[in-house]
């Protein structure tokens, strides 16, 4: 009998502490963005973002390689500052934003985990090709309270593609050789997230 009960006091235990380990957030899509740049005529960047980024993030205090994360991004949230530009962006020659709504990142796996950065491992889906990408989250903040009582947290990450490996090949020669837009497109992710109650 004493055995029975030593065994479910440390049954309670561990699996109060798995529960304590592990928090649950959603991303905040007023105060979050991806932006992104790439090289115009081969001489300048163009900067531009998705304003629209929505999720959820799940952190395990304990052992953070077991933390998940979940992105979607509106493709008709894309933003360069540029109407025409950003017409040309939504249409058919790139994001064909009708017919491919949302960008989608889905982790696998966390790793490399040291002080507050770490790399974020998973599929990143785009005009309907998904591939395999890596985010170095450089940042990962303490929680803080909002004067409304939510509890937040934020992370910075980069990474780079390539668009073509996405299908977004559309471009145009220049008289004096090279390309209007360039393949390398440099992505940074300002995130912040609301824990949810427990």
């Amino acid at each position: 009998m004493r055995s029975l009960i030593l065994t479910l006091i440390v049954g309670m235990f561990f699996s109060s502490s798995s529960f304590a380990a592990t928090t649950h957030w959603n991303i905040d899509p007023d105060h979050s963005v991806a932006g992104f740049k790439i090289k115009h005529m081969m001489i300048s960047d163009v900067s531009g973002s998705f304003n629209d980024v929505q999720g959820t993030v799940i952190i395990n205090e304990d052992d953070l390689t077991l933390s998940k994360v979940s992105v979607t991004i509106t493709a008709a949230s894309i933003d360069t500052g540029i109407q025409k530009r950003d017409n040309h962006l939504k249409s058919a020659d790139f994001f064909d934003v009708t017919n491919y709504p949302a960008l989608i990142f889905t982790s696998k796996q966390v790793k490399d985990v040291s002080g507050d950065g770490f790399t974020l491992v998973g599929d990143l889906t785009i005009h309907g090709v998904t591939k395999e990408v890596e985010l170095s989250v450089t940042e990962l903040t303490a929680e803080i309270k909002d004067p409304w009582g939510n509890i937040r947290k934020a992370a910075k990450a980069t990474t780079k593609i390539n668009r073509k490996d996405f299908g977004l090949t559309w471009n145009a020669a220049l008289e004096a050789g090279g390309v209007l837009v360039g393949d390398e497109v440099r992505i940074e992710l300002d995130v912040q997230f609301i824990k949810q109650a427990s």
